[in-house]
């Protein structure tokens, strides 16, 4: 499929790499996002007119179907990971992603890419986890043809998982185990999920399907730890948190959220008491056409930032 591609969320840390991707394939794209005017910079993702940026909030039908006006193809990359304010659940991954989908099939638009997250479970403990297999099944009521990608742990130069705990590496004496960080992961590369993005929209995808995307490898989320305490440089000491223990620690997080960013939730305990990887027998990246891509061979492309010298610790460390 060619044509005009509306982007709901475009602007964030995946959101760049989707619009990226989808331009560089020849599409039109609409970047449909709450605060235009910090998204100018998407224009430069492609050629001259060829990236637009809309207001729209998915939380208002009215916006959506503005923004759907004309396009062939819709992707849907909005969510959070805690409540704040109106930023609930509930509002955005199910009813903002019904609002999509009900109002691209009423403009008529051919292929829908919904990004959901591995471990979407309406019988799970964990209100993420609930909602966004309520919001898939939003979604496919609504637009049965429309695809669902669930990522794990997505990374890159800009993510929030390996530059946090890198940043947090070089900063703290403690590096905190939750559950004694025996939960597994399967990060994958934002690039990639961007390329499934597009495959989705082409003839790559069956319509009504959901793919699990992970990347190469399986690791431990005390073995990711380890990985980015090796690529950093520094050394902290990795403390076994036991889950009653982090979910107090969650709950003060729960309190402050209203304030700043939380570094944990309860919500994120409960879902971290559960694997991050792909099911067995699931669809996955490679049903896309997609290879995925080792950590190894871009995590340290990044988080050379967080060593003693940055780019240049290894001269500092050679003496030059």
């Amino acid at each position: 499929m060619q044509g005009l591609v509306t982007v709901f969320g475009g602007s964030g840390f995946l959101g760049v790499q989707v619009v990226r991707a989808l331009a560089k394939s020849g599409h039109r794209v609409r970047v449909a996002v709450r605060r235009p005017s910090l998204a100018y910079r998407m224009r430069m993702l492609g050629d001259v007119g060829q990236i637009e940026i809309v207001q729209a909030n998915i939380r208002n039908p009215d916006s959506v179907a503005r923004a759907l006006a004309g396009a062939q193809g819709a992707v849907n990359l909005v969510g959070v990971l805690y409540e704040s304010g109106r930023q609930k659940f509930d509002a955005i991954h199910v009813e903002g992603a019904g609002n999509v989908a009900k109002a691209a099939t009423a403009a008529g638009v051919e292929r829908l890419a919904h990004i959901s997250a591995i471990g979407a479970d309406a019988a799970s403990p964990a209100k993420y986890a609930q909602t966004k297999a309520a919001g898939e099944a939003a979604v496919l009521a609504a637009f049965p043809g429309a695809t669902i990608l669930r990522p794990s742990v997505v990374f890159g130069p800009e993510d929030a998982f390996f530059n946090r705990f890198g940043q947090l590496s070089a900063l703290a004496p403690v590096l905190p185990l939750f559950g004694g960080g025996k939960t597994l992961f399967q990060p994958v590369y934002a690039v990639d999920v961007a390329a499934a993005v597009v495959s989705a929209l082409g003839s790559a995808s069956a319509p009504g399907a959901v793919y699990e995307l992970g990347g190469p490898g399986i690791y431990s989320f005390k073995a990711l730890l380890e990985l980015i305490c090796r690529e950093t440089g520094h050394h902290p000491l990795l403390l076994p948190i036991p889950f009653p223990v982090a979910s107090l620690l969650g709950a003060v997080g729960d309190l402050t959220s209203v304030i700043v960013p939380p570094f944990l939730t309860a919500d994120q305990v409960t879902l971290l008491k559960r694997d991050n990887i792909v099911s067995t027998g699931a669809l996955t990246l490679a049903d896309l056409g997609v290879t995925p891509t080792a950590v190894e061979a871009i995590v340290p492309t990044y988080l050379y930032r967080y060593r003693k010298g940055g780019q240049y610790a290894d001269a500092i460390a050679n003496g030059i």
